[in-house]
């Protein structure tokens, strides 16, 4: 691959989740982020030190900026639809932290306004490209468990009101445990079986109000205002089932897993929101598990290899990733579970999206020429 021009980028949303983004994002060649914002300017100012980053700007600013190809939208989720549908009205291509929005029709119309401006449409998780994951992946497309039959795949924590510094919008609509830790699990699925063909779901609101535990709000009362125990079936396209349970109503600080279940064979997967493993195998028959030698690359947080992959897939005209049919496809499956859960009824997915592309197993640095000549 010749050396290509790195895509201007802008960062709106300087919280807690933008240190690893900034940190990460200066190491890809590809990825040039020239301006910051927040709503809290004092943030953006603290993380534009930080980071190197030029310039300090308004939001406004950032899409009147002719410079500016790529916005990163790293605000909370009910601000996603608000900044994505501004940054491509102003002709730049887009990156969402997840999900791609609360609604299902915001998310709609984001799609449609960059399919008819040209513009690329990305969303995290990127978690699935990583070492773990990508090794879970290979396992399944080699046969090494035979068909696939079944998954298990569940995040049970305490609430956020524990650790988070800014916990009440993980309590709104669009929030909660399914739509903050869902989009990991789910996408992970996906990445491995392909699209989802409907769903079954059970949600409850376990406690109608929170008390945060944490500093510097430690006794705020908040309204939780969207389930926090979900539960949900999911029947893929491909014949697999898969349970998913998300809850932030356990007296346990944290527990995660996902483990597939095939005809010759159990991978226990690592857990979808970290990178590495790791990653376990157990053949019918056998008695203990065996560790499996992992991919090579992306073993530590590497969070915004989603976006690097679609700078490059800007400036190469392929497919990316981290796409928005993939998000949205998330989004419907995690609305679906909720409405099923209202209506007492299966719910079939009308949406659908590919298998992202698996990333070759090279060096950090050869990845996208590999990627490109698997494409």
């Amino acid at each position: 691959m010749t050396d290509l021009k790195p895509v201007k980028t802008a960062v709106i949303g300087c919280g807690d989740i933008s240190d690893i983004y900034f940190k990460n994002t200066a190491g890809w060649k590809i990825l040039d982020v020239i301006a910051c914002s927040s709503l809290n300017r004092k943030n953006a100012e603290m993380q534009g030190a930080k980071y190197n980053i030029p310039h300090v700007l308004q939001a406004g600013d950032i899409m009147a900026d002719p410079e500016i190809e790529l916005v990163l939208n790293l605000t909370v989720p009910e601000a996603h639809a608000e900044i994505a549908l501004s940054a491509l009205r102003a002709g730049k291509h887009i990156y969402n932290e997840k999900p791609l929005a609360i609604r299902k029709e915001d998310a709609q119309t984001i799609l449609r306004e960059a399919n008819s401006r040209g513009l690329y449409v990305g969303c995290a998780p990127d978690t699935f490209l990583d070492a773990g994951l990508q090794t879970c992946r290979r396992i399944v497309d080699e046969g090494s468990i035979g068909q696939v039959v079944a998954v298990t795949a569940h995040f049970l924590a305490c609430g956020p009101e524990y650790w988070h510094p800014n916990p009440e919008f993980l309590f709104k609509a669009g929030a909660g445990p399914l739509f903050d830790m869902g989009p990991y699990y789910l996408t992970a699925l996906i990445s491995f079986f392909g699209p989802v063909h409907r769903v079954t779901g059970i949600a409850k609101t376990t406690y109608t109000e929170r008390i945060i535990r944490s500093q510097p709000k430690k006794g705020t009362k908040i309204k939780v205002e969207t389930p926090t125990n979900i539960a949900g079936i999911l029947e893929f396209k491909n014949g697999v089932v898969a349970t998913l349970v998300t809850t932030f109503d356990i007296g346990e600080y944290y527990r995660s897993a996902i483990e597939i279940y095939g005809s010759e064979g159990t991978i226990k997967a690592p857990d979808p929101n970290t990178f590495g493993g790791p990653v376990r195998l157990r053949k019918i028959g056998e008695k203990d598990w065996v560790r499996i030698t992992m991919e090579s690359r992306f073993t530590e947080n590497s969070r915004g290899i989603g976006l690097a992959d679609m700078a490059y897939a800007i400036r190469t005209g392929r497919p990316h990733r981290c796409n928005g049919e993939m998000a949205f496809h998330v989004l419907d499956v995690m609305q679906a579970i909720l409405e099923s859960s209202d209506s007492g009824k299966h719910i079939r997915i009308s949406s659908t999206c590919g298998r992202p592309a698996p990333l070759p197993d090279v060096a950090p640095g050869e990845l996208f020429k590999a990627m490109d000549d698997l494409i």
